[in-house]
């Protein structure tokens, strides 16, 4: 079969102002270091236009052309930060020029319908355009933040020596303070204790309650699941204080046990709505099928029901062990200095001592989420391929 070729050459006045637009915007982080937002973005645009222009119209070898202008903006970035910028200098460099011959050539349409018109393929990368700046935006604090908690001194900012990746300006002392500073194992010690068992009550109730809700005969069961959900949808602040009169009232304020049951009221509605999805496709008549076999309504759950619905048993209990290992809000009102958990310490380090030893600790919970989260998606992937929604 014959090579691909290009679709076809687009007119500069397509590519270039579209080019531009990227440089405008990657301008305002560059102006933003450099003091000057307004400048970044006009000369992001116009030094992108026209290196777009000038690239594609006037060095025919393409492979020649996108290497030398990442040289350029690595060279470029070295002048304007030193040894950092030529890193975020040369992406830059071999981002802008990918970019241009992509719709020089017109590649741009090698992978989208033929029949869609200028629009709903402007549409078709708009929409991904968007999406992949919502997600830098939402990840770029957690990024910044984890090079932080490395730093050599105790300071929330980078040092001189950081961003000259002087290895001088590193340090592993934040992570050594943790685990051996009293306050942070004490409240790492109260949320491991109650994390686990408030999962535990969550995963129980919360699929005790998903399973009775799937059934059709249930009277109100719109009613009762919207309930069943509203710790999820309130504001945490009104849980909190709606929380905090009650347990005053029953002497359940300031213990152990009020704490965990708060914990557990939160991740209930998590695991509803993932055992509620499972039980979407479950089949029916496999435990009809085993109690007509003589099972009992224990045996055919533990025996049938159970293992089909796992995986969204288990992400359900993922979910409501993060939300009680992260929570902070409702610990505030419902517990007491006793029960200081991590998240609670966090924000006390915060509100009464910068310390960057936080930055450690958020490192490490961003660090167990992901792990936690990457659980989760194999499960689902695994929960879609037995019940066949998905090839194995």
């Amino acid at each position: 079969m014959a090579a691909l070729t290009p679709i076809s050459r687009t007119e500069p006045s397509f590519y270039v102002p579209t080019v531009a637009a990227f440089g405008a915007f990657f301008g305002i982080f560059v102006g933003a270091g450099q003091g000057s937002m307004p400048l970044g973005i006009i000369g992001g645009a116009v030094l992108m236009g026209l290196a777009a222009f000038v690239l594609t119209k006037f060095i025919p070898n393409e492979r020649a052309a996108r290497w030398g202008l990442t040289l350029v903006m690595a060279v470029g970035g070295f002048a304007f930060a030193g040894l950092p910028g030529v890193f975020v200098g040369a992406f830059f460099g071999w981002f802008f020029g990918f970019l241009s011959f992509w719709l020089y050539e017109g590649r741009y349409r090698a992978k989208v319908p033929p029949y869609l018109t200028p629009g709903q393929v402007f549409w078709h990368f708009a929409f991904r355009t968007i999406c992949g700046a919502i997600f830098v935006f939402l990840i770029t604090p957690i990024l910044v933040v984890m090079p932080l908690s490395f730093n050599a001194e105790d300071f929330f900012t980078f040092t001189p020596e950081m961003l000259r990746f002087d290895p001088e300006g590193y340090s592993l002392k934040h992570y050594r303070d943790f685990f051996t500073n009293d306050d942070w194992q004490n409240a790492l010690k109260n949320s491991v204790q109650i994390a686990p068992v408030a999962t535990l009550l969550s995963v129980t109730f919360g699929t005790l309650a998903a399973i009775g809700l799937s059934q059709p005969h249930v009277p109100f069961r719109r009613a009762i699941m919207a309930i069943l959900i509203s710790p999820m949808i309130v504001p945490l602040i009104i849980s909190a204080a709606g929380m905090y009169f009650f347990y005053s009232r029953i002497g359940l304020q300031g213990t152990y046990i009020g704490v965990v049951l708060a914990h557990a009221a939160l991740g209930i509605p998590f695991v509803i709505i993932t055992v509620t999805a499972t039980l979407v496709g479950f089949d029916n008549s496999l435990t009809r099928a085993a109690a007509n076999m003589g099972a009992n309504p224990v045996t055919t759950f533990f025996r049938v029901q159970m293992p089909l619905i796992l995986p969204g048993v288990i992400s359900g209990g993922l979910f409501a062990f993060i939300t009680s290992f992260d929570e902070v809000v409702v610990v505030l009102f419902v517990g007491s200095a006793g029960q200081k958990t991590l998240p609670w310490q966090m924000f006390t380090g915060l509100r009464e001592q910068i310390s960057p030893t936080i930055l450690a600790v958020a490192t490490i919970l961003v660090a167990i989420s992901i792990c936690l989260l990457t659980v989760v998606e194999l499960l689902r992937r695994r929960s879609e391929r037995l019940r066949g929604m998905s090839p194995g």
